[in-house]
């Protein structure tokens, strides 16, 4: 957010980080010092709470990366102070509680998102063109994988990716990442018709806390002018796999070079009878992470009065979660009482 939006070519947003809230004033600060250095001008002010800067009348938006368990509440006490949300993946641990989010961000009239960054990267936007021009046909196949090798043996079981307390695992900490690349390319794709697909899923949970450690998931298309498969994975034990995302189309195929959350590279392979008669890649530069296209995203939507992205709103958030709660339910990964505050039995 600190990078000057003209070097992207934006124009008509700007942002100012106006406050850092965490759970001590010291941390808060360090956070503050490491970012802004001597630049009084620029620097936020440093709360040692999230309810000083849920009450800071100088915040508009509120970016919420605390551990995706706290997310509900986190989210909850922001939307009654009237801010407006972005809310780091996967938005909550549940359906259940998303729903109950939504709701409440319509009945206090603020924005309201999951903040699945890669749906705005210009790669995403780039190949999801490509996809429903029809130049490669119609998709058919789309393998997806992000995995990490966390150490699971040598980390505590403190740590995010291993606490169930805190909704570890693969499938909620890292699980978003292939999902939506099959909501981008085969949900969104417009011979879809936004049909909702079957959900098969498979997870090994590990010995060490109970969490999954490998998850892997189908979704099928067929109720539409498309009959296509999603196959994707995640892992906590393993290497990434590269390319991150293969996409075949009926005349072709994408392949999408890892790091799958933020790739800078892709191909695509044309054919005719079998055979690869054009190929063309792609790569793409820019200054930043990648997070600030989607901060632009919600900049304009606070500015036009929307409640909802367009690009991923409500209703993608909700598949999402979905989708998770019935893997996890095939897998029997059951979350540590008090961890999810709404179940769908309230």
């Amino acid at each position: 957010m600190l990078v000057d939006p003209k070097t992207r070519d934006v124009h008509d947003v700007i942002h100012k980080v106006t406050a850092v809230g965490s759970r001590s004033v010291i941390s808060a600060q360090a956070f503050v010092e490491a970012l802004f250095g001597d630049n009084e001008i620029s620097k936020p002010q440093a709360y040692g709470s999230y309810e000083e800067v849920y009450t800071d009348s100088e915040v508009d938006a509120v970016y919420i990366g605390t551990p995706h368990s706290l997310h509900y509440t986190n989210a909850l006490d922001a939307i009654k102070a009237k801010k407006h949300v972005l809310c780091e993946k996967p938005v909550t641990t549940n359906a259940a509680e998303l729903r109950f989010l939504i709701q409440a961000a319509k009945e206090n009239n603020v924005f309201f998102m999951e903040a699945m960054w890669t749906r705005f990267q210009p790669l995403a936007l780039e190949v999801k063109k490509i996809g429903e021009s029809g130049e490669l046909g119609k998709p058919v196949v789309l393998h997806a994988d992000l995995s990490g090798n966390y150490d699971i043996e040598n980390i505590p079981t403190t740590h995010k990716i291993l606490d169930p307390h805190l909704g570890g695992g693969a499938l909620l900490d890292i699980g978003p990442y292939p999902l939506v690349w099959a909501i981008m390319t085969l949900y969104e794709h417009p011979l879809n018709e936004l049909t909702t697909p079957v959900v098969t899923g498979s997870m090994l949970k590990t010995p060490i806390t109970g969490v999954d450690c490998n998850t892997s998931f189908t979704l099928n298309f067929f109720q539409s002018k498309i009959v296509a498969q999603a196959v994707l994975s995640c892992s906590i034990n393993v290497d990434p796999a590269d390319p991150g995302v293969t996409i075949r189309y009926e005349k072709g195929v994408i392949r999408i070079k890892k790091p799958i959350y933020c790739p800078k590279e892709f191909e695509v392979e044309y054919t005719e009878k079998g055979k690869v008669v054009r190929s063309m890649k792609r790569k793409f530069e820019y200054i930043g992470g990648g997070w600030h296209f989607q901060a632009d995203e919600v900049a304009r939507c606070v500015r036009d009065g929307k409640l909802a992205s367009d690009a991923w709103g409500h209703l993608k958030s909700l598949l999402e979660m979905d989708i998770f709660d019935e893997v996890r339910r095939q897998g029997s990964y059951v979350l540590p009482p008090g961890v999810e505050k709404v179940v769908a039995a309230d």
